[in-house]
């Protein structure tokens, strides 16, 4: 009788994972020692009589176990693995306050002010990230297939052919979305601009993550909305049972999350919590506005599902973009507004009226032609490297009290330092060294998290990140 092979077993069979097993067991008993370095590619492809590739499958596979990590110019060693304290809840004030964001402690402003020779503090994938060349072909071939293209304004609701494709993608997250639902903005800063306007007014209260994203704080003060900072677990995301209690009084007006990979924290919120979340929020008559910018960037598994996924009613209004993952210079993003819907289309059509026509076709055939799952997969590849490569780096220069949670996507990385280290010290001291990150108050319209920051992880790791991190080590660990 024919056996069937698993895809483990399959795996099993193969030369590189039998090489992985054998330097696994070589670890786990301690004839390599944590630190030690392992052999070279070509050194080990010959006492082994396997191809090179086969050797860099085997280091990769380890790598995704955490047992071995490379650094530059130098080779793979195996993982010093440092536990880190884990974090806890977030703990907020509990009352609303009004934002008011210093433009100067903005990522931006520091890299425009300042000589820096390495910058954490700007969330902006390398340009070697991206699929430039592939995109420029095909905004040529658009332009060249229909020349009157750049003499259309196009829609306020966008390209039909973009929307088509968003709609088909939302399936394999089990979304079941028309294409008349979603609206095209210029990125999802313009969303939220408008998800916002639709649902609130000045004076209103807002919950929000704590930590959550500055550039979501500047809008809530350009709106003069106040914010109410929820505990948020670096973990699991947004305490339930803080909302529950926050929203108790009619106070809150509406909502705005980021469920899957938060900025700063990076946290991904469980199923459970999301489906308890959207149960709430309709239950209160309070909309949640979900940006899932970094929903994409997951490293393992399946895409982790958008609270959208389990609104029934049209209470949350689903954010997201191509920016971060495409092109950041098109600007292309999209909403899907549920019973605001009607509403957002008209605050889009009197404040930009549309989104360029010839940059939302183009990412369209980007989607339809199997380019952008490609790109995806790489790009998904990239950022978890660099994110493991800092982790790596701050587990061995930065202080023993600090503590940190490891993300399962997104590129930034929130840490805490020991209570009595105050970042935005620290900021200037490695400004002067041309280091930038950014400070933990950035992040809070209370300005709490002194002792916080947030690390970026945009571009492949060199000597010159793994100096920096070292350098910022140094000075984290000068106390007092």
């Amino acid at each position: 009788m024919d056996t069937v092979l698993t895809a483990s077993s399959r795996k099993a069979e193969t030369l590189y994972f039998q090489l992985a097993e054998d330097l696994a067991q070589a670890i786990a008993n301690g004839t390599l020692q944590p630190g030690e370095k392992l052999p070279s590619i070509r050194k080990l492809s010959a006492q082994r009589q396997v191809s090179l590739s086969t050797v860099m499958e085997a280091y990769r596979e380890l790598e995704d176990r955490g047992l071995i990590e490379a650094r530059p110019q130098s080779g793979f060693y195996v993982r010093i693995t440092r536990a880190f304290v884990a974090p806890e809840l977030t703990q907020p004030p509990q009352k609303p306050s009004d934002v008011v964001v210093d433009p100067l402690l903005a990522p931006a402003e520091l890299a425009r002010l300042h000589d820096l020779k390495v910058d954490f503090g700007l969330a902006i994938l390398s340009p070697k990230l991206f699929p430039n060349q592939a995109i420029q072909r095909i905004l040529a071939q658009v332009t060249r297939h229909d020349p009157d293209i750049l003499a259309d304004y196009g829609k306020p609701i966008g390209d039909v052919e973009l929307r088509r494709q968003i709609a088909r993608r939302a399936l394999t997250w089990g979304g079941q979305i028309d294409a008349d639902e979603i609206l095209i903005t210029h990125g999802a800063l313009e969303a939220l601009n408008l998800c916002l306007r639709a649902v609130t007014q000045p004076g209103d209260v807002v919950a929000i993550e704590s930590p959550a994203y500055f550039g979501l704080l500047q809008i809530l003060e350009s709106f003069q909305l106040k914010a109410l900072e929820i505990p948020t677990h670096p973990q699991t995301g947004i305490s339930i049972e803080a909302l529950e209690l926050a929203t108790r009084n009619g106070q809150v007006k509406a909502c705005v999350l980021l469920p899957n990979f938060s900025n700063p924290l990076g946290s991904l919120m469980p199923d459970d919590n999301k489906r308890r979340l959207v149960e709430l929020l309709e239950s209160r008559n309070v909309p949640l506005i979900e940006d899932d910018i970094y929903g994409e960037f997951f490293y393992h598994g399946e895409r982790p599902r958008p609270a959208k996924a389990f609104d029934r009613t049209g209470n949350v209004m689903l954010i997201a973009s191509f920016t971060k993952m495409v092109a950041p210079a098109f600007r292309v993003g999209w909403v899907v507004a549920g019973r605001w819907h009607r509403e957002l289309e008209q605050l889009k059509f009197i404040n930009t009226y549309s989104t360029p026509l010839p940059l939302q076709r183009a990412i369209a055939r980007f989607l339809e032609n199997g380019g952008y799952d490609h790109h995806l997969r790489r790009l998904r590849r990239a950022c978890a490297d660099q994110v493991n490569a800092a982790v790596s780096a701050i587990q061995r220069y930065f202080p023993a009290d600090t503590r940190l949670h490891v993300p399962q996507g997104g590129y930034v990385l929130w840490v805490e330092l020991g209570g009595n280290v105050d970042t935005l010290e620290l900021l200037q001291r490695a400004l002067a060294e041309g280091i930038a990150f950014t400070p933990g108050p950035l992040f809070s319209p209370s300005r709490s998290y002194r002792n916080c920051l947030r690390i970026c992880c945009v571009e492949p790791w060199t000597v010159r990140h793994e100096k920096a991190i070292q350098r910022l080590g140094e000075l984290a660990a000068v106390r007092g």
